[in-house]
Order: C-alpha cells, then sequence, then structure tokens
C-alpha cells in the first residue's frame, strides 16, 4: 500500500511539473514540431473522394465512405437485423434470458461449451463458476456507451446542424441504424474470439478476432498485421481522442463557467480528475461496469431530460421542426454543400458519434458474462440507437425548435467550427435560464465516463503489443493518467488531430476482418435464437 502512494505522489510531482512548463511555451513546441506528422497521418486516414463538378464538388472522407458501406452490407446480409432483433436485445438487456447462460437444458446437446478455471477476481470472465463473463450485460452497454455517449453528442450535433442545416439530422438518424449492424456484427464477434488466460482473465476485441478468426480461415498473416496495426491505433487512440481531448475539454468547460483564467487550475483539476480515474480504472473491467452503469443512467437523466422539458414545452413546434428536417434534408438551402453537403454532415456526426465500425465497443462487451457470443452483439445494437437515435436527435430537435423561435444562428456558418458546445448551450438557456450550470456538469461525466472506458480499450492494445504481466497493466495506467493531466493543462492540437486520425484508423482493419467473419456471426445468431425458442417453448 505504501509503495503504491509513493509511485502515485511521484507520478503526480511529475505531471505537476511538465505541465508547468506550459508557460515557458514547451506546449507550443511540442505541438508545432508534432504538426507536419499529424497533418500527413490524417490526409491519408481522412483522404477524401471528390464529387460533382469544380462548382459544386464535395469531399467525402474515404473512411467515412467505408463506415456506410459496411453497415449496409451488414443490414442487408443480416436481414435488417435493426428491427429483427431490437424486441429480443431489450429483453436480454433486462435479464429475461440469464438463466440460458446457467443452465445448459436449454442448449443443444451437440453444442461445446467451454469451462475455465479460476476464481472470482478483477477483470476475471468467470464468477462462480455460472456465467463465461464478468460483467452482466447491461453493465457491458453501460461501458461501452460511457464510451461513446460524450462531447459529440452536445458539441458535435450542434456543429453538424449549424453548418448542415437541419436537414443534416434526418442522415444522422438514417447512419444510428445502420450503425446497428455493425454493432451487431464486431461485438458478437469480440465474444466469440475473446481469449483467456490460465487465471481466467479475459482479453478481446478485434485484436482477437482478427488474428484468430483470419487464421482459422487460411489467412494467418493478413490476420496478425491487421491486428498488431489495430493493437497500436487504439492504444494511440486512447491517449488523445479518449483522454486528452475529454480533458481538456472538461477542463475547458469548468474554466468558462467560473471564469478562472489562470491556467495552475488546469492542472489541478487535471489532477483531480486523474485521481478519481485512477480510482475506477485499477479495478478493472469489473469497477468500471459498476460506475458506468450507474453514470450512463444518470447522464441520460440530466441531458435528455432537460431536451425532453424544451420539447414538452414547445410541443406545437415539433411537427413543424420535423417537416424542416425531412424538407431540408432532401432540398437544402443555398450555401449548405447541396444535398450531398447536408447527407455528409449528417453521416459523419452519426457514424463519428457512435463509433460502429470502429471496433472499439467489441472490448467492452467481449468481458460480458454469456455463453453466447451473439447475446451481446444483440445488446451492443441498442448502442447506435441510444447515443444517435435517441440523444443526438434530442440534441437535434432542441437547436431547430429553439432556432426557429429565437433565430439563435444563422445555418451553413462554417465559422462555428470548435464552438459546438457554446451553441447547444445558448439554445438550452433560451428556455431554461443558467442552463450551462448543468450542461458543465454533463460535459464533465461525459468525458469521465469516456476515459474510463477508453482506458480499457487502451489497456487490452497495450497488452496485446506487450505482454499480459503486472508491469505492462500498471505501465499502461500510470501513462494514461499523466496524459490525462497534460490533455486538462495543455493545449496540443496538432496531437490531438493525430490521436483522432488513429481511432480512426482502426475502421480499416476492423471492417476487412469483419466482412470476413461475418458468416460465423450467422452461425452464432442461429444458435442463440435456436436457445431463446427452447426457452420460451419450455423444454
Amino acid at each position: 500500500m505504501k509503495k503504491s502512494v509513493l509511485t502515485w505522489f511521484f507520478v503526480m510531482t511529475g505531471i505537476f511539473v511538465y505541465a508547468q512548463e506550459e508557460k515557458t511555451g514547451l506546449a507550443e513546441k511540442i505541438d508545432q514540431a508534432f504538426k507536419p506528422v499529424s497533418d500527413w497521418w490524417s490526409s491519408i486516414i481522412f483522404y477524401s473522394i471528390k464529387f460533382g463538378t469544380d462548382e459544386n464538388s464535395v469531399q467525402i472522407p474515404l473512411v467515412l465512405l467505408i463506415l456506410i458501406g459496411g453497415a449496409t452490407f451488414f443490414t442487408i446480409y443480416f436481414g435488417f437485423p435493426q428491427w429483427k432483433l431490437f424486441k429480443t436485445s431489450l429483453k436480454v438487456v433486462a435479464g429475461k434470458y440469464d438463466d440460458i447462460d446457467v443452465h445448459d437444458s436449454y442448449v443443444p446437446a451437440d453444442d461445446p461449451l467451454m469451462e475455465y478455471p479460476g476464481e472470482d477476481i478483477p477483470e476475471t470472465i468467470k464468477v462462480e463458476g455460472e456465467h463465461h463473463g464478468e460483467v452482466s450485460h447491461f453493465q457491458a452497454l453501460s461501458a461501452a456507451l460511457s464510451a461513446t455517449v460524450g462531447l459529440g453528442n452536445i458539441a458535435g450535433v450542434a456543429v453538424a446542424i449549424a453548418i448542415g442545416g437541419p436537414g443534416a439530422t434526418f442522415w444522422m438518424i438514417l447512419a444510428g441504424l445502420l450503425g446497428m449492424a455493425s454493432k451487431f456484427t464486431e461485438c458478437t464477434l469480440g465474444v466469440k474470439y475473446r481469449d483467456i488466460g490460465p487465471d481466467g482473465t479475459v482479453y478481446g476485441g478485434p485484436m482477437y478476432y482478427l488474428r484468430k478468426g483470419l487464421s482459422k480461415k487460411g489467412m494467418k498473416l493478413l490476420g496478425q498485421f491487421l491486428a498488431i496495426f489495430f493493437a497500436v491505433m487504439v492504444v494511440g487512440g486512447s491517449f488523445g481522442g479518449g483522454n486528452m481531448f475529454q480533458a481538456n475539454q472538461a477542463a475547458a468547460q469548468f474554466m468558462e463557467l467560473f471564469g478562472i483564467q489562470n491556467n495552475d487550475w488546469r492542472v489541478v483539476f487535471g489532477i483531480l480528475l486523474a485521481v478519481l480515474v485512477g480510482i475506477v480504472i485499477i479495478g478493472g473491467i469489473k469497477r468500471i461496469g459498476k460506475v458506468a452503469e450507474k453514470i450512463v443512467p444518470f447522464m441520460a437523466v440530466l441531458y435528455v431530460g432537460a431536451a425532453l422539458l424544451i420539447l414538452v414545452m414547445h410541443y406545437h413546434l415539433i411537427p413543424k421542426a420535423f417537416s424542416v428536417i425531412f424538407e431540408q434534408a432532401f432540398s437544402p438551402q443555398a450555401g449548405l454543400g447541396g444535398f450531398i453537403g447536408v447527407m455528409i454532415q449528417g453521416f459523419r456526426r452519426g457514424t463519428f458519434s457512435n463509433e460502429a465500425g470502429v471496433g472499439s465497443a467489441a472490448i467492452a462487451h467481449s468481458a460480458v458474462k454469456t455463453k453466447f457470443p451473439a447475446s451481446e452483439g444483440i445488446v451492443a445494437l441498442l448502442e447506435p440507437f441510444i447515443d444517435t437515435v435517441v440523444i443526438c436527435t434530442m440534441t437535434a430537435l432542441v437547436l431547430v425548435i429553439t432556432n426557429l423561435k429565437y433565430g439563435l444562428f444563422e445555418y451553413g456558418d462554417d465559422s462555428v467550427q470548435g464552438k459546438g458546445v457554446e451553441l447547444t448551450a445558448q439554445a438550452f438557456d433560451s428556455v431554461i435560464p443558467h442552463f450551462s450550470v448543468i450542461l458543465t456538469v454533463a460535459v464533465i461525466l461525459f468525458a469521465f465516463s469516456t476515459m474510463l472506458s477508453w482506458s480499457y480499450y487502451g489497456l487490452q492494445g497495450w497488452k496485446f503489443l506487450f505482454g499480459r504481466s503486472k508491469t505492462a497493466d500498471l505501465t499502461y495506467k500510470f501513462l494514461f493518467l499523466f496524459f490525462l493531466v497534460v490533455g486538462a493543462s495543455v493545449k496540443l492540437g496538432s496531437v490531438l488531430d493525430f490521436s483522432d486520425a488513429m481511432i480512426f484508423a482502426m475502421v480499416f482493419p476492423n471492417i476487412i476482418g469483419v466482412i470476413l467473419l461475418a458468416p460465423e456471426v450467422r452461425h452464432e445468431l442461429k444458435r442463440y435464437l435456436k436457445a431463446i425458442r427452447n426457452k420460451d417453448s419450455g423444454k
């Protein structure tokens, strides 16, 4: 215990000293030195394809086309699972079919079920010999949602609406619906190919289904390359977009709310946040799941509740808002980039918000308690629905309705980039005075929950690359906390741009592998649905 406390002391002291050097311009020097690398990497990952004539051309990022294309493929291949499996997913989350994972009587006699040795320890997938997993379906869903539900739902939606107009909302919803099929597929594979250590510890995610699944299909070298590439990207993305960016935005919102100008308080805020995050992540996925299952519903009540209040107060404008959304989705106003431009704004926000196809959520879902991989895939398809179809749409409706009534901003204004939180705060404040205070709490909670889940994602990639020792585990976690405080304390735009590109670089290996392994997902789905039918029929 004493050694642990001393370690924390020296690590936090080092962080504080490093952050203080920002005053000497160290952050700016790092940013400038890193900019060429960041620009080069971003230009590759976000390479855009030009559509249209020179006068009315639109640049569409290739990664966005891959995400949408993959989601469309999975939707058709599995026969629209968004609709067919939605009711079942609610029952699974509610625990109706939990006993299928306990009693083998619902499982066909020729269906192989593995038993794993070991005690109930942190990050183990075995719980008292009953379930193959460590967290419940609801906890896994909450942990994954805590990574996707975040600043994008508040700031990103506002930017998409302001630039693309109300019509972007329609395409955002469609992206969320399509993404449900991607989440179902990748999270089923995450559970199917999760790896089990000698002590029962779970290791899962795209790294494992890319390596083991493709090797099974005779593509060992391809699978190994894609797995390593994905692991490197998820580690880098966890330090940046899943950590530094979140801490930076939370600190900025905190400073703005209280009118604090002294940047030393950024350091203090960062250290306090690091301590809170550290307490949770040191405990592993079990503790992350328990915290997430409490924070995510609270955030939903806090933020979505306020949005619902505004919509109820302006119920007479809801039909008008939807009318404007559908009209502008297909015939946008001049100056908004045309039909393709509005569509891209909506798709970009929807797909980038729920991370469907990125593969990150499969890491959290792989730790679930289940004998049936498809059961967690069915649960996972709820994520894009909650994140994009519900929460993002609520934000969009509030923005459109308040703008109809008060004329808060002009559509088609590119200058709003980076001002999404301010736009959303302005919309809420116009109806609920001083909502900025509540929004600050929401932003900090969103950032906190996102960091919790991304710490687990990055740790899984780190262990895949550097081994599963206790030293490797603690090294990653202390590095994660170090970068958290740095992110809260300084402005490193190019580093954050680079890390965002690393997150979306995960799309390329993940989509390739998931498409190749789709037939196995279909087999797992049939297997689980058969077990459900056996239970429902009383067999």
